[in-house]
């Protein structure tokens, strides 16, 4: 059996685009607009989304802070990128770890989160043959290693979930 779509499946995230700290609203959403807001985002990975019952979940976890006056500000949509783009490879306790782990860098969330951005778009390129080389920048910082590896496994999952749609 053979992957008819090879190219149609690269192409369809080659426009992916995480938001960077300063691209998130710096105005609350209200839980509607957090989920619209992400899941828009997130469309072209197909299977990754967030409802908003699971982010009200999530607040009651503690895995991202209590909305303010019931609107979420850049640092919880920050954590609630992270949490849709892991909750399928990982538990919410490893999440939470890592999530943890980022909280705790020398680096404050707006560093942190865009590198980790970047670092997720470079391995979902490379994993879908938009990029040929892999550089290996990360081997300095254990939160952008831990980073890297599950960017690796969300992305072959998605490149995978694609390949078997196309089948």
């Amino acid at each position: 059996m053979k992957i008819e779509n090879k190219e149609l499946i690269s192409q369809s995230i080659a426009k992916f685009h995480l938001p960077r700290y300063k691209e998130i609203p710096d105005v609350g959403l209200f839980l509607e607009q957090v989920t619209k807001y992400i899941n828009e985002y997130l469309k072209p990975l197909d299977d990754i989304s967030l409802t908003g019952s699971m982010i009200s979940n999530y607040v009651k976890m503690k895995l991202i802070d209590n909305p303010i006056k019931k609107q979420y500000g850049r640092d919880q949509i920050a954590h609630l990128f992270f949490i849709a783009l892991f909750k399928p490879v990982l538990t919410l306790d490893e999440i939470n770890k890592l999530l943890i782990i980022a909280d705790n860098s020398e680096k404050d969330i707006e560093d942190v989160y865009n590198n980790c951005c970047d670092e997720f778009e470079k391995v979902l390129f490379f994993v879908f043959g938009l990029r040929d080389v892999l550089e290996e920048t990360v081997k300095d910082r254990d939160d952008l290693l831990l980073f890297r590896y599950v960017s690796i496994t969300v992305a072959n999952r998605s490149y995978l979930s694609k390949c078997f749609k196309e089948i």
